[in-house]
């Protein structure tokens, strides 16, 4: 057994010498000392022999595995070394060649609106505030004095997880969870998505993004409403714009309005982004309505408020003269690029 070893292991040199590449090697290495090899099968054959010659044999084997492994570590590297020479001589690279173009992306012109409406905000003295878009219809509907017999609450309107939790249908659940959790004064907008169950249309998206403000404290007016949001228009769509409140009704807003601004491409004469009204439509306003102060543990005989809220798509389309919504989520590289 002791010529077997030695004639193994003579054999296992030559193809380590031998071998070409590390794939070769790693064959050598297996053939000789993997589970299988030829040396392990002599080590698993060693109960067959007498106690005199087991540890003979066994100290003989182990020899020859440490010299074969050793080998086979300085050929590895010896192969590689090789391996890399190659690789430099044949991958040359050409430092004069002209580099791949990058394409350099651009802000998505709702993300622009909506950090420019932050900047305007903030400017003012707000906070931003944040919520789940998945909400209770108790803090979607009920703290915003809408009854379960409201049109909103229907089901073919807003996107109903179970009977009590829903997709929120618009930002204003975060006021309310500011309402609860902080004492007036309160000064803060809203910005994120919103669900409503509408059809896909140049103007209706089921998810849209939206942003409100409210505004929470003594002796709060519809003028300090009209003075906010005419700055913020001016500040949004230009200098030269004007606004103007028409009456409308909010349940949770007394008393409401739709505030609209002048046509910012024509100075109200009348054109296409306006469709020659000279006015555009902008948002929801209005003060809040006792209840809603009551329901969220504010005492309205104290304290009153405002509060606005607008569809971040409808100052886009507005401000860059887009006619179709659908364009905003086409991902469309070259509609993007314009903004």
């Amino acid at each position: 057994m002791k010529e077997e070893i030695l004639q193994i292991s003579k054999k296992a040199k030559e193809e380590i010498t031998n071998a070409k590449d590390v794939n070769a090697l790693n064959e050598t290495r297996v053939k000789y000392l993997g589970k299988k090899g030829e040396l392990t099968t002599i080590l698993r054959g060693m109960g067959g022999l007498s106690s005199e010659e087991r540890p003979i044999i066994g100290s003989l084997v182990n020899e020859v595995r440490d010299e074969l492994e050793k080998l086979i570590k300085q050929k590895e590297v010896e192969l590689k070394s090789e391996e890399l020479k190659e690789k430099l001589k044949t991958e040359k690279i050409d430092v004069t060649m002209p580099s791949k173009k990058i394409e350099l992306g651009s802000i998505h012109p709702i993300t622009k609106v909506i950090d420019e409406v932050k900047e305007i905000f903030l400017g003012m003295g707000y906070e931003i505030a944040d919520g789940p878009e998945i909400e209770t219809t108790f803090n979607n509907f009920d703290q915003l004095n809408s009854p379960p017999d409201h049109p909103s609450r229907d089901l073919q309107d807003t996107f109903y997880i179970t009977d009590d939790i829903i997709l929120r249908s618009q930002t204003s659940p975060v006021q309310v969870r500011v309402m609860e959790k902080q004492k007036p004064p309160i000064k803060i907008i809203c910005p994120g998505k919103v669900y409503r169950s509408d059809s896909v249309d140049a103007t209706h998206s089921p998810v849209f993004h939206q942003i409100e403000g409210l505004v929470i404290d003594k002796n709060i007016s519809m003028g300090d409403l009209k003075g906010t949001l005419e700055m913020f228009a001016k500040k949004c769509l230009g200098e030269n714009t004007k606004i103007r409140f028409r009456p409308h009704h909010f349940p949770f807003t007394e008393p409401s309005a739709e505030a609209d601004v002048s046509c910012f491409v024509c100075g109200g004469k009348g054109c296409r982004v306006c469709k020659k009204e000279g006015w555009i439509e902008l948002l929801g306003c209005g003060m809040v309505h006792p209840n809603v102060l009551r329901n969220c543990g504010i005492d309205p005989n104290e304290y009153s408020g405002f509060a606005f809220g607008f569809g971040v798509e409808r100052i886009a389309m507005a401000k860059y003269g887009i006619d179709d919504m659908r364009l905003l989520y086409e991902n469309d590289v070259r509609f993007l690029k314009q903004f």
